[in-house]
């Protein structure tokens, strides 16, 4: 391989001249050694960050340039076809050097960026090295981040087209916000300084309409290297609790779940007071499902008997009714203030530990 001295473009046409002249002189093809010498110079060429188009263009100045030198061999229409023919392959040997180099580049850059997304979000690492490691990636970990996590109805990787739309809004949108788009465990996610919520609901709304659907959670901003890692096991353990509790609404925070750790925290306690609250509703026709369904809508909208009747397609009578059997059932009356509490505590529980579906 020729010794580059000098990082000027014209260095790599070095030999180039040279082989043009043994085709004219000779009619003979270009050797696979030369070949190989010029894909090597194009993998240099690459990696000193040159353009490919520019560098192209050297070698067609530089055929012009050496053209009216060559041999008896480039005389006449076949001479001429020959050399023309030498040209393609040098210059094809050279781009395909400089594309494989980009390849390569590239998968690195993947790997790199993959191993840096395992440790970030899964804790490994030494936190000063990660922080360093984090500013490639444009995050500065000394300050607080926020993480959403999005969940749809297939897993995605980082090439998928919904990853793409979805960073491509982003970029759009933000530009250089120091904003990361990845994927971990076929979820989308998006970390975002603390500060910049508007990025991370921005994020929600494109993941939604890109996925035909997705949940999105939303951890609370930490800080410092390990403050990633805590808003993301928060956004996923959030996602895990609206899909436990049923929830619709397709963006959650956790901001807005943390009475319900806390409540499942002393599991032993909420299944007694679930049992003790709602355990005679197994009691009614059709089972407690039904009756506590109707509770649940019935504290989602307020306790406001039209509203929730018209979300449960019921007329309020019926629902006046459903109101009187559980009371009946229970002893616990729904409107009343005193037992309402109670009652709504114990459904949140039932959705926390899956009852009646599963038996407590």
């Amino acid at each position: 391989m020729t010794d580059l001295r000098t990082d000027e473009p014209e260095a790599y046409l070095t030999g180039y001249a040279e082989i043009l002249a043994g085709v004219a002189d000779t009619g003979r093809r270009p050797t696979r050694d030369e070949l190989e010498e010029r894909r090597l110079l194009g993998e240099r060429a690459a990696e000193a960050g040159h353009s490919l188009r520019s560098l192209v263009r050297l070698h067609l100045d530089a055929t012009r340039t050496s053209w009216p030198r060559v041999g008896p061999a480039s005389s006449g229409l076949d001479g001429t076809g020959t050399v023309l023919a030498a040209v393609a392959q040098a210059v094809d040997a050279f781009a395909d050097g400089y594309e494989r180099a980009q390849r390569l580049a590239v998968r690195q850059e993947e790997a790199a960026r993959r191993e840096f997304i395992d440790d970030l979000l899964y804790g490994r690492s030494d936190l000063g090295r990660l922080a360093e490691r984090a500013e490639r990636f444009g995050l500065v970990l000394s300050r607080a981040h926020a993480v959403a996590v999005a969940e749809g109805p297939e897993a995605y990787d980082d090439t998928a087209p919904v990853t793409r739309t979805v960073e491509t809004a982003l970029i759009s949108r933000f530009g250089d916000r120091r904003v990361l788009i990845t994927t971990k465990n076929g979820q989308l996610i998006c970390i975002a300084p603390g500060d910049q919520d508007d990025v991370l609901s921005f994020f929600a709304k494109q993941a939604f309409a890109a996925t035909d659907g997705s949940r999105v959670a939303i951890g609370r901003p930490r800080s410092g290297a390990g403050g990633v890692v805590h808003s993301y096991e928060e956004a996923l353990s959030t996602l895990e609790l609206a899909d436990r509790l049923s929830l619709d609404e397709p963006v959650v925070r956790a901001a807005d779940m943390l009475v319900y750790p806390v409540l499942a925290r002393d599991r032993q306690a909420m299944a007694d007071l679930v049992l003790s609250a709602l355990g005679p509703l197994r009691g009614a026709r059709g089972g407690a499902e039904p009756l506590l369904r109707t509770l649940e809508v019935y504290f989602d909208a307020g306790c406001t008997a039209a509203e929730a009747a018209r979300r449960l397609a019921l007329s309020v009578r019926a629902l006046t009714y459903r109101l009187d059997r559980i009371h009946q059932l229970t002893g616990a009356n729904p409107s009343d203030p005193v037992h309402r509490y109670t009652l709504q505590t114990a459904v949140i529980g039932a959705r926390l530990l899956q009852w009646p579906a599963q038996e407590l």
